[in-house]
């Protein structure tokens, strides 16, 4: 008997056989949402939701579809397939999850009822959310340069926009409530973009001067540095209050304030705690990224003969950009979120449809103006992100 006839045969696995060690905790996840209600069915906006099950919110060759991509969902996260294969089944069950939800409102909403209402439940929030990971996860490992990444992010956003456009979602709560609301969502939309950029535009204007000024005079720099400290300790919503007396004044007593917005309540105070809030990220982040500037580029600029002015504005700030960027990142987002507070002073904004729907316990209404506002910021940082990268590298990443 020969060697080859007497050695034990072994058998390797495929490599995509393997668990993925994230993958499992995704896997779990979304093993949890499918396991919770799809859609909660209400009679009106206001009352409690019945809850529907994944089985019960869509007609039965629906249901197959769906349970037969969250199966494949479900193995591309536990199984080690590509991170090309897991990036287009994660888009892939996104798409369908997003468009079945529509589905199910209607399928769920009786005929000629006007007053019912159809709203995403917690297993639809949690399987989009465990999808979304994965969709992330692969985006991480495949390591896409920036250019890549906005052109992903336009692309979903155009693929969310020809959702709502063909009508898909027309029957699910929050566009209902929407539809009755369209000009003062775009109003209020109008204005808090106009006080998260206002305010992050006045802080870049007089943040970055200042942080040259606290780079430039150490004495001073512990002065600034630490009143702004104090400032970005104190609660969003007492700022918000602390300012109403001082500018009340200025609307009262100072000749044409009024006339040109200042007020006690409204958008002035909320753009001018806006704009506190903004001053330390800019403020802090000019002043490491001057400091971070290599002493050999200084000296060689020295060696050039240009002038102090000529440095700063040729060689130390455009080495100082992307550290820079990265406080206005923080900066954006941040703003974005905070100015749904604004609502509580008369400052309109996302805001105006949160507390409102918490005031009459519609949450449709509270999604209204949540949904936007966590887009707007989560489309802002990966722009920002993908721009500090590219300014880093001087444009010229992969």
């Amino acid at each position: 008997m020969s060697i080859a006839e007497t050695a034990p045969t072994t058998t390797t696995r495929p490599a995509w056989l393997a668990l993925d060690k994230i993958g499992v905790l995704i896997a779990l996840v979304s093993a949890a949402g499918a396991a919770l209600p799809f859609a909660l069915f209400r009679a009106n906006r206001i009352v409690l939701g019945e809850p529907k099950s994944l089985l019960a919110a869509l007609p039965a060759p629906e249901t197959t579809i769906l349970v037969a991509v969250l199966l494949l969902g479900f193995a591309a996260a536990l199984l080690r397939f590509s991170a090309r294969i897991k990036l287009t089944i994660g888009f892939l069950v996104l798409a369908v999850l997003f468009i079945f939800m529509g589905w199910s409102a209607s399928y769920l909403t009786p005929d000629g009822d006007t007053f019912a209402r159809v709203s995403p439940g917690a297993g639809f929030w949690i399987l989009a959310f465990a999808f979304a990971l994965l969709v992330a996860d692969a985006l991480t490992r495949l390591k896409f340069g920036p250019w890549q990444r906005i052109a992903i992010l336009f692309a979903v956003a155009a693929a969310l926009a020809l959702l709502l456009w063909s009508g898909s979602w027309n029957d699910l709560s929050i566009l209902k409530e929407y539809s009755t609301r369209a000009a003062a969502f775009w109003n209020e939309a109008r204005t808090h973009l106009a006080l998260a950029f206002g305010s992050v535009a006045i802080a870049i204007v007089v943040g970055v001067p200042l942080g040259i000024l606290c780079y430039r005079v150490k004495a001073v720099r512990a002065v600034v540095l630490n009143t702004l400290n104090i400032v970005q300790t104190i609660p969003s919503i007492a700022l918000f209050g602390l300012l109403i007396a001082p500018l009340a004044w200025i609307a009262a007593n100072v000749a044409g304030a009024s006339a040109i917005g200042i007020s006690g309540i409204g958008t002035a105070p909320a753009l001018v705690a806006l704009f506190a809030y903004s001053l330390l990220p800019v403020v802090s982040n000019t002043v490491v990224g001057l400091q971070s500037v290599s002493p050999a580029a200084i000296d060689a600029a020295k060696g050039m003969g240009m002038t102090g002015r000529q440095r700063l504005f040729g060689v130390e700030l455009p080495l100082a950009f992307p550290v820079i960027l990265t406080g206005i990142r923080i900066v954006l987002v941040q703003n974005i979120g905070l100015a749904t507070i604004a609502a509580l002073i008369g400052g309109g904004g996302f805001g105006v449809f949160v507390f409102q729907g918490i005031g009459q316990t519609a949450m449709d209404l509270v999604l209204l103006g949540a949904v936007p506002t966590v887009a707007l910021a989560f489309a802002a940082a990966v722009v920002l992100d993908a721009l500090v990268e590219m300014t880093s590298r001087g444009g010229n990443a992969p």
